[in-house]
């Protein structure tokens, strides 16, 4: 089963109390109270992820709503996979992760964020990590927006 990092779990809440703030500095919206319950539980039984069939309804569609403003890809347009290399250099990803890209689903995608950056290795952490950095906003011609064509290009 996939399981979902608690770094993603705590992003999103965070992500949730920025864009719905606390009206009286108490009170914490829907989102954050749905997500706060599955990070609680991954803290109290002192785990890294929650499976992905554990969380609640309301929390899955909080970490969803989350999950679609992140960057779809890795990918800076640097592939060494295609020159032959078992693991890309610029991305980081498997050449079996590149291949598949378009068919993962979210959680399966944030597993592979997850692993590439905290291996820290690829160009896009390091040598290139200005052009990472400027796909967010759309530079270098990489769109972080989910579109279907998009998946398909990556």
């Amino acid at each position: 089963m996939a399981g979902i990092h608690i770094v993603d779990i705590e992003a999103a809440i965070n992500w949730w109390r920025q864009r719905s703030p606390s009206p009286d500095g108490i009170t914490a919206c829907a989102e954050v109270r749905a997500l706060a319950e599955t990070y609680g539980l991954m803290v109290y039984h002192r785990t890294k992820q929650a499976d992905e069939a554990s969380l609640s309804a309301q929390a899955r569609q909080a970490w969803m709503a989350w999950y679609a403003q992140t960057p779809d890809t890795p990918c800076i347009a640097i592939c060494s996979t295609a020159q032959g290399d078992a693991l890309c250099k610029g991305c980081g990803r498997t050449e079996r992760e590149v291949q598949d890209w378009p068919q993962l689903d979210p959680v399966h995608k944030r597993e592979v964020w997850h692993r590439i950056t905290m291996e820290s290795t690829a160009w896009r952490f390091n040598r290139y990590a200005e052009r990472a950095s400027g796909s967010l906003n759309g530079a270098a011609g990489i769109s972080p927006n989910r579109s279907a064509s998009a998946d398909k290009r990556r």
